[in-house]
């Protein structure tokens, strides 16, 4: 059985926490942070855990790192 690759774009995007959620970053701040409200700034701040359904598709981009 070959090796499997990791997707170059998931490895640079996600994280792994020990129990096998997966870590992302909040969306939405990387500029035009003008326009956008106080409340969604501070809501978008650190990390979030992924939903399941995502976290599934996640997965599959990073076979070892489970």
């Amino acid at each position: 059985m070959p090796k499997l690759k990791t997707k170059s774009s998931a490895k640079k995007r996600f994280k792994m926490t020990a129990t096998g959620k997966v870590k992302v970053q909040a969306q939405g701040k990387r500029h035009g942070m003008i326009k956008r409200t106080s409340k969604f700034i501070r809501d978008a701040r650190g990390t979030m855990v992924l939903s399941d359904s995502d976290a599934k598709i996640v997965k599959k981009y990073m076979p070892y790192d489970r």
